[in-house]
């Protein structure tokens, strides 16, 4: 049984980043909503609680039951999960006290705290929190201090509980993923044996056992996560597995063509699915972005169904959903808001009624890549950026036409080749898909890149004449699991030479702009 750390979500944004953190340390975790804690059993070594948007005065702040928990299983609270400690047993938290946000410098009052192990005496963190714990909860003692909250980090004597006021799971906690190492290893024990080969090995073991002599379909997108899903799948149950590539008339230039080609080449049984007509039939005219979504999805299902009905005695749905699908599609009502619908999280298997498996659905996105990699996968496939489910519907922006998608997919098509054919060795750029490997072009140094093309027309000038034509928007963005990311900073000369050329080449397009936006606030996609 594969030992893990649970992890309560009270709502915060960046709950998956605790995860994403343990994951880097070959711990495996899993996320579950505070309200839906499930019975723990022997796989579980230590518990984690998230912070909140939420403050746990509230009259309705979330609440959990922790006798079955807390003194039994190594214990951790992160900002509210601190805050919930000290109210509930026996410490105080107050308002307006000390209100923290951003940075703040931590300096370490215990160093011989196993918490703590290792730490400079001062280093950075992240605060995030507008109350303060006055009081510490029965038994607490404090560990680290900031110039403003004196309690900034405590445990409980005789109890594996500790508690940080600030986020170890950001990027701005300079030690925070040394915080969460020591509290894997050193207070909860865990080996760290949780490895892309030891994956691959427990999930084709199981697949085969779930699925024995059943026939299973699976969609293909060409992104990542399809293709090793495809290929894990293809490993435990060989030619059972029959694959189906949607054409949605919304791809990249020559995508469908060359998706298919590369299938056929890893032997792959894949069946070629063109609606594309079927699509921009039904989005004439459809402007808002979730009835596009909402389009998309459901046309894919009738497409998908047509093409699966035709696979005599099959009785499974493979999808290649991945853990952020799961978790931003969820939310918890009341306190985090679903972001936005995800193609390819539930609908299927009710519609076609058949069984649903995912094998990477506890997987982050650079696992998924690390996974494709032990199984020999090419690399210019798992390197490939990711590409929305609803494709490049969500990157015009307003209503969707055959005119708008030829000239959105000839400024994408040219902004693409340029990231490949930029050498960026010079720069030192680390892998997008590999922060471990230098990046050779500015597309291996970028998460995700595409152009959106804006419902705008602007004014320009074109030898001797007029133009009043749209403008379109590149974006770029470095990320490691898509949940926040940051806009990538080009060279000069790369943004003016790729400007340039779609202005250039693009019939209909006079005017480049570049996004600088980061996540949050804003999303990767603009829809």
């Amino acid at each position: 049984m594969t030992e893990k750390i649970i992890i309560l979500d009270f709502g915060s944004q960046v709950t998956q980043l605790i995860g994403r953190r343990l994951r880097e340390l070959n711990v495996y975790c899993e996320i579950f909503p505070f309200n839906n804690f499930p019975e723990p059993d022997e796989s579980v070594k230590g518990v984690i609680l998230s912070g909140s948007p939420c403050s746990v005065r509230d009259e309705n702040a979330p609440q959990v039951d922790l006798s079955g928990i807390k003194g039994r299983y190594p214990l951790l609270g992160i900002c509210y999960g601190a805050q919930y400690l000290a109210h509930k047993f026996g410490g105080k938290v107050e308002g307006s006290l000390a209100r923290e946000y951003g940075r703040a410098m931590l300096d370490v009052v215990d160093p011989e705290s196993l918490l703590l192990q290792g730490l400079p005496s001062r280093s950075q963190v992240w605060m995030s929190h507008g109350d303060t714990i006055s009081a510490l909860p029965d038994g607490g003692r404090v560990i680290a201090s900031t110039e403003s909250v004196t309690n900034a980090a405590y445990q409980i004597d005789g109890e594996k509980t500790y508690a940080v006021q600030f986020h170890p799971e950001v990027f701005h906690t300079t030690e925070g993923s040394r915080i969460l190492a020591n509290f894997a290893f050193g207070i909860c024990g865990c080996k760290g044996d949780w490895t892309p080969a030891s994956f691959i090995e427990t999930t084709v073991a199981a697949l085969k056992e779930r699925l024995g002599d059943d026939k299973v379909i699976l969609g293909l997108s060409g992104g990542v996560d399809s293709t090793v899903a495809g290929v894990l799948l293809n490993k435990a149950i060989g030619h059972n597995l029959t694959c189906i590539f949607v054409n949605n008339g919304l791809l990249r230039k020559n995508e469908y063509e060359d998706v298919l080609a590369s299938y056929r080449d890893m032997n792959l049984n894949v069946i070629g699915a063109d609606a594309s007509e079927d699509f921009l039939r039904e989005l004439a005219g459809v402007s808002e972005p979730e009835a596009k979504r909402k389009i998309i999805g459901r046309l894919f299902v009738e497409t998908f169904g047509k093409y699966a009905s035709r696979i005599e005695g099959a009785r499974w749905l493979a999808q290649g959903t991945i853990y952020p699908d799961v978790i931003e599609s969820a939310g918890i009502k009341g306190i985090a808001s679903k972001i936005k619908s995800h193609h390819n999280v539930g609908g299927l298997p009710e519609k076609m009624n058949l069984g649903i498996v995912e094998p990477l659905r506890m997987l982050f996105k650079d696992e998924v890549r690390r996974v494709g990699r032990a199984l020999g996968i090419k690399e210019e496939l798992i390197g490939r950026h990711p590409f929305p489910g609803p494709s490049l519907g969500v990157r015009i922006v307003g209503d969707i036409t055959k005119e708008k998608l030829d000239v959105l997919r000839e400024a994408d098509d040219i902004f693409i080749k340029g990231l490949r054919n930029y050498d960026c060795t010079a720069l030192h750029l680390p892998s997008a898909s590999d922060p471990r490997v230098e990046a050779k072009n500015l597309y291996d140094a970028i998460w995700q890149a595409g152009v959106i093309l804006l419902p705008i027309k602007s004014v320009g000038v074109m030898g001797d004449e007029r133009t009043y034509e749209n403008p379109v928007a590149l974006r770029a963005v470095v990320s490691t699991d898509a949940m926040t990311a940051d806009w990538f900073h080009f060279p000069y000369d790369f943004l003016a030479d790729v400007s340039n050329e779609i202005i250039n080449k693009v019939k209909g397009v006079n005017r480049v702009v570049y996004d600088i936006s980061s996540k949050p606030p804003a999303t990767i996609e603009w829809e």
